[in-house]
């Protein structure tokens, strides 16, 4: 099975929800990592909650903000939009979603965001079928 790696720069928003929807909607298609080029001490709280309140996804129960170094190695690697440079990871394939930050915005950004994650994770598991 793929590994499949979102990275962002704090690994505290957009890659966890990234990795919790991988790991919830491509379930038996690929493994689901996510991690930052720095981390934060804690999951985003808007992320945790509109996750929990959207589709039933405790993200804080099995998963925590941690550097790229920290994972697997990656078949595939996708980039949240970090507008820095992601690490080389020696991965067979790389995208970059170009997602803006929607850390301190209204839950409708939030919103915005987590759906357009749920629509290229389906793409991706498309992908890979």
């Amino acid at each position: 099975m793929k590994k499949v790696a979102f990275i962002c720069v704090h690994n505290s928003c957009r890659s966890q929800i990234a990795e919790a929807l991988g790991k919830h909607l491509g379930k038996g298609i690929f493994e689901s990592y996510s991690a930052g080029t720095e981390t934060k001490p804690k999951i985003n709280q808007d992320a945790v909650r509109l996750m929990k309140d959207i589709y039933n996804i405790d993200m804080e129960k099995e998963q925590y903000s941690k550097l790229y170094t920290n994972i697997p190695k990656p078949d595939i690697l996708i980039s949240m939009g970090c507008n820095v440079s992601c690490p080389v990871l020696d991965n067979k394939f790389y995208d970059n979603w170009q997602l803006e930050d929607p850390t301190g915005k209204d839950d409708e950004e939030f919103k915005k965001i987590i759906f357009k994650i749920e629509e290229n994770i389906k793409k991706l598991i498309e992908d890979l079928k």
